[in-house]
Formats: structure tokens, sequence, C-alpha cells
């Protein structure tokens, strides 16, 4: 058990400290609408993911290229969507004003369709997670839980620790949140770009 709990806190760990566009969403809400109410949205996995495991491990042996393709468009236009949002930020980001009172929870739906949106939780669980688990859930369904548990633990962990950083630095100053904006902003067009050229090149 230990050996499947040690592979989930491992790939866990290395999927929450890649740059990405989720850590990038969470910068821009965590300067937007402060760390306590953007915190629920490091649990945004543990929403969007039960479908995908369920799609890509228990109904489909290989996850077809026209999903990829129609997953890397929409989840192209979404992360551009919200460049646009981290963008308008960016204008109030000098004199906050104050959040909304269910950013919390529109952060989490942001976040868990962004990463129900992006092609790399899919081949992320078809190609190395979800072969790890059947592997595991076969020999002892304590085995393939001990494994996700690890998972999940490091993974939204990481998310967390990630949502205080973001905090702690955006409490620098007026300049600092200025920045910050403008990075998680161009951070969030650059990944949608780069899902849409994803795109393009799997056509032609």
């Amino acid at each position: 058990m230990f050996a499947y709990l040690a592979r989930g806190l491992i790939l866990g760990g290395a999927a929450a400290a890649q740059p990405g566009p989720f850590q990038a969403y969470l910068l821009g809400q965590t300067l937007k609408n402060g760390w306590r109410r953007t915190l629920p949205a490091a649990f945004a996995p543990l929403i969007s993911d039960g479908p995908i495991i369920v799609l890509v491990v228990f109904l489909l042996t290989q996850t077809p290229d026209w999903l990829l393709t129609l997953l890397r468009f929409g989840g192209g236009l979404f992360l551009v969507y919200l460049a646009w949002g981290a963008y308008q930020n960016t204008k109030t980001a000098v004199s906050p004003q104050p959040p909304p009172t269910d950013a919390a929870r529109q952060s989490m739906l942001q976040a868990a369709l962004m990463n129900a949106l992006s092609p790399h939780p899919y081949i992320f669980w078809a190609t190395i997670a979800g072969p790890i688990f059947l592997d595991g859930w076969r020999q002892s369904p304590g085995l393939g839980l001990s494994f996700m548990f690890g998972f999940y633990g490091t993974l939204v962990g990481g998310f967390m620790l990630f949502v205080l950083i973001f905090a702690t630095v955006g409490r620098l100053g007026p300049r600092a949140n200025y920045g910050l904006s403008w990075f998680s902003a161009i951070a969030l067009f650059g990944f949608g770009l780069y899902l849409w050229w994803q795109g393009i090149t799997t056509i032609f």
C-alpha cells in the first residue's frame, strides 16, 4: 500500500508544482478576491476529475483524438475569457474593490470548468495515472484508493500552498498587485493560444 501511496504523493506533487493555467488562474483570483475566497478553488480537481476518470479509465481504452482536439479549442477559448477577466482586474489592482459575496463559489466553479475543458487531465489519466490506479485496484481496492489519496492530497495541498504564497506576495503593495495581475492575464492568454495552436496542428 505504501508503494501506491508514494506514487500518488509524487505524481500529485509534481502536477501541482508544474506551471500551468490553473496556477495562473489561482494567482489572479487571489489578487482579486483574497486568499480566503480563492482557497476553495484548490479543491476544483476533486469536482472535475471524477467524470474525467470515469470517461477515460472505465469507459475508454484510449482517449479519441477528436475529443482531445475539441477540448483544446474549448479550453483555449475559456482561458482567453479568463485572461480578459484577469486583464480587467489590472484596472483595479492599485485600488482593489470589495469582492462579491459569492466569489468563493464562482472561483471554484470556474476552476472546475477550466480543468474539465483542458485536454491534459484526460491525457494524464489515460496514460499515467489511470494504469497505476487500475493496477492497484485489481489487486485490492485499498491499493487503488491509497494512490488516489496520495495524489489528491499533494495536488490539492500544493494548490492551497500556492494560494497562500500568492497572497503573501500580493501584500507587498499596489505595484506588486498590478504586476502580478498583468502576469496572470498574460499567462492565461498565452496558455489559451497554446491550446489553440495544439488543436490546429492536430487537424493539419
